[in-house]
């Protein structure tokens, strides 16, 4: 397992699913962990679980004042960020574009893009002052690939995977590591909600087709490993059979 004794992450959506299961990964491996949702009971009692080395921080991503301010929290009370995992994300709305209410497509547009923006703003010139940092944002497979009743998901996604790329053209040469990983189907409460809109190829997947969060929780942590420089700029897919053998997962 990578060691990151005396390393410090900011993980978004921390509440649950990928965000939950990569911060108990993350503490695991020794790191600090700042655990950032909107969900301050969930964070408070992910936090209790994990320990002292824990620290759970309110925070809605599509606001930048909350993550500047999780930034701020995470290095006054850990003494820097070394990693920021971009993974808040919502599916909803899920229906036909014609229809689509556009109050709650923006909303998802906030947090699945400009969310994503706000982290790196944040955490960008904090790792470039130490030196160097990773980030790693939580793409989809919808990022690249249209899907029905999907319009706000798979815009936000390719417009995040996107950002993601132009984020390592700009901050490689200063020492960051930035990437994306594409964890397939995961079985979280994202995929619940997906099966009770019946909408779609994914809709109509079983419960056992989908792989439980904490393998893409052990790919981040891969990630943040030498191990994977070669993915510097790139997707990391955890469909590809080669990377699940490389993370150990099979």
């Amino acid at each position: 397992m990578t060691d990151l004794t005396g390393k410090t992450v900011l993980i978004t959506g921390a509440s649950r699913g990928i965000g939950a299961a990569a911060a108990r990964v993350f503490a695991d491996a020794g790191a600090n962990v700042a655990l950032a949702a909107r969900s301050t009971e969930a964070t408070a009692a992910l936090a209790e679980e994990i320990g002292a080395q824990a620290l759970a921080l309110q925070c809605d991503v599509s606001r930048y004042a909350d993550v500047e301010a999780a930034v701020a929290a995470t290095v006054a009370q850990f003494g820097g960020l070394d990693i920021v995992i971009g993974n808040a994300g919502v599916i909803e709305p899920i229906g036909a574009l014609a229809e689509a209410d556009p109050e709650a497509w923006a909303r998802a547009i906030q947090i699945n893009l400009t969310g994503v923006f706000h982290g790196m703003r944040a955490a960008i010139p904090v790792m470039q002052e130490r030196g160097g940092g990773t980030i790693i944002t939580v793409s989809s497979g919808a990022a690249h690939n249209p899907l029905e009743g999907w319009s706000a998901y798979c815009a936000s996604k390719a417009g995040a995977a996107m950002l993601t790329a132009c984020a390592d053209r700009e901050a490689r040469s200063g020492g960051l590591r930035i990437m994306g990983l594409s964890p397939g189907t995961v079985a979280t409460d994202m995929q619940r909600t997906i099966k009770q809109s019946g909408i779609g190829p994914v809709a109509q997947l079983d419960w056992s087709d989908h792989v439980p969060p904490e393998w893409p929780a052990r790919t981040l942590l891969w990630m943040c490993s030498p191990d994977a420089d070669d993915w510097i700029g790139r997707e990391v897919s955890l469909r590809d059979a080669g990377i699940r053998k490389r993370v150990g997962l099979e």
